[in-house]
């Protein structure tokens, strides 16, 4: 049964069919399951994007919000050539064409569109909203240089990234305080459909990324992939463990913790409870907790970093990337742990060229990135043939996999297949912009999955689904084993590598 007909207050435990989420006509059957609308919306995104490359801007109208300390200046379209939009046009130019192509998604899974349109309507509001008010300089900004180009004498220094965790308090705070205003909005309250569509234009923004990095020196690119195959298969069985054995979870809970923990967050997550079929309440759940110790981990591991690391600078670096579990968040906490290092030894007479500690870190992220998809086959894979097995003991045939794996995963390798295509075939400057106005729409698709997870994530109901000891799993995994496993790799394989002086 697909999920979008099911409650959204499948929270409770148990799946009972809403008329809300189904056309007048129910007894027609959807034509389209949630991952191929999220494969043709995420490609179909992309492949306009890359018009630009031989033609005319197609997306470049799209908003963007820049970090901010006057309102009148945070919003505009993110290709110049669309400069005369200003903000408020590109926000409503890309409003409107996500409620066209969102709404015509809503009508081929067999859902109401008007109920749709008009919920989306206004979870598009308080979602880009949200982003706006994450990207005020005293929330964003993270490095001095940054809070003295804008003026700021201090900051949250939750990067833009915290837009996500305005939005998802947003979301809590309805679905907390104002239930029915929560159960209106339910029909356009669709985090997974969001978040696969992200997904898969990531794959596009992973490719021309780790393109660019390639022309790193060829060891530090070796040894990144090898400390993540270690790292992330000791990860991966130490959290499953600890969740199964140490807190009771069942393997439907377990499985996506270990590898929202382990590899790469959110992403890894859904990934995970599509292969092995988990509730969708399991992905929602363990994704809000990634959030919360992502932010986290930015505020405190770049100082323990400066402190304990500035002789190794490279193991600093790689640690950061094997430790923070989103990929806005790594990055962030890189470029903070660069800054820091950075300066501790330019005070110790130490001048490193800048960039190497921000590029070692965002390779190994993206090489974690990809494993998304290799790991989510694999699970695929064990769970068909030795979890769910049939009674007979009869192995599960191709197609009983196939019917498990998550099929938006694919998307993911297409859009990844296709930049790195053109990447490494020299589509230069225009790729890149093309992929960032991509891009764009990914951050947008994140945004509502954010403020879904929080309109979902109704606190009672929760507590007696396990929330408690679902954190407490995290906080013991992450802290107790992962950020310190994740640091002895990295200095078996970076120790002694030293990024190249000044001059």
């Amino acid at each position: 049964m697909d999920w979008y007909f099911v409650r959204i207050s499948v929270l409770d435990g148990e799946f009972s069919m809403t008329e809300a989420a189904l056309s007048p006509s129910a007894s027609v059957a959807p034509r389209l399951g949630e991952d191929g609308l999220a494969v043709i919306v995420g490609v179909g995104v992309l492949l306009l994007a890359l018009v630009s490359l031989y033609g005319p801007d197609l997306l470049g109208w799209a908003v963007t919000t820049s970090v901010w300390t006057d309102p009148a200046k945070a919003l505009g379209a993110v290709s110049k050539v669309y400069a005369g939009l200003g903000g408020a046009g590109a926000l409503a130019a890309t409003y409107v064409a996500l409620l066209v192509a969102l709404s015509a998604g809503a009508a081929a899974l067999g859902a109401e569109v008007r109920s749709f349109a008009v919920a989306f309507t206004v979870v598009f509001v308080i979602a880009y909203a949200s982003w706006f008010v994450g990207s005020w300089a005293y929330i964003a900004t993270v490095t001095p240089a940054d809070q003295a180009k804008f003026g700021v004498s201090w900051s949250l220094r939750l990067t833009n990234e915290g837009g996500y965790i305005v939005a998802l308090i947003a979301g809590l705070v309805i679905a907390n305080a104002f239930p029915r205003f929560a159960d209106w909005l339910k029909d356009a309250i669709r985090p997974e459909l969001y978040i696969k569509i992200a997904i898969v234009l990531l794959g596009a923004f992973i490719a021309v990324t780790a393109a660019g990095k390639l022309t790193l020196a060829s060891s530090l690119l070796l040894r990144g992939v090898a400390a993540i195959v270690e790292a992330y298969l000791i990860y991966w069985a130490v959290v499953y463990y600890v969740a199964r054995k140490w807190f009771g979870f069942s393997r439907e809970w377990a499985a996506p913790l270990a590898s929202g923990v382990s590899i790469c967050g959110v992403a890894a997550a859904i990934a995970t409870g599509g292969a092995i079929r988990a509730r969708p309440q399991v992905a929602v759940l363990v994704s809000s907790l990634v959030v919360v110790f992502a932010v986290v981990e930015v505020l405190i591991l770049p100082f323990l970093a400066q402190t304990f690391l500035s002789s190794q600078p490279l193991v600093a670096a790689a640690w950061i990337g094997l430790a923070v579990k989103t990929d806005g968040a790594a990055v962030a906490a890189g470029g903070i742990t660069e800054s820091l290092v950075l300066a501790k030894a330019a005070a110790e007479g130490i001048n490193y060229q800048p960039g190497w500690l921000i590029a070692v870190t965002t390779t190994v992220k993206v090489f974690i990135d990809i494993f998304i998809g290799v790991w989510a086959f694999i699970l695929a894979y064990i769970w068909t043939n030795h979890i769910n097995v049939k009674p007979d003991g009869e192995k599960a045939k191709l197609s009983e996999i196939w019917a498990r794996f998550p099929k938006f995963v694919l998307g993911f390798v297409a859009t990844f297949v296709a930049g790195l295509a053109l990447a490494l075939g020299g589509a230069g400057p225009k790729l890149a912009a093309a992929v960032g106005e991509a891009n764009t729409f990914r951050v947008i698709f994140f945004i509502l999955t954010f403020f879904s997870i929080g309109v979902l994530t109704d606190f009672r109901k929760l507590w007696r689904e396990g929330l408690g000891k679902l954190a407490a799993v995290y906080l013991v995994s992450l802290f107790g084993f992962v950020i310190w496993v994740g640091l002895i790799i990295s200095w078996l394989f970076f120790a002694g590598v030293k990024p190249p002086l000044v001059g």
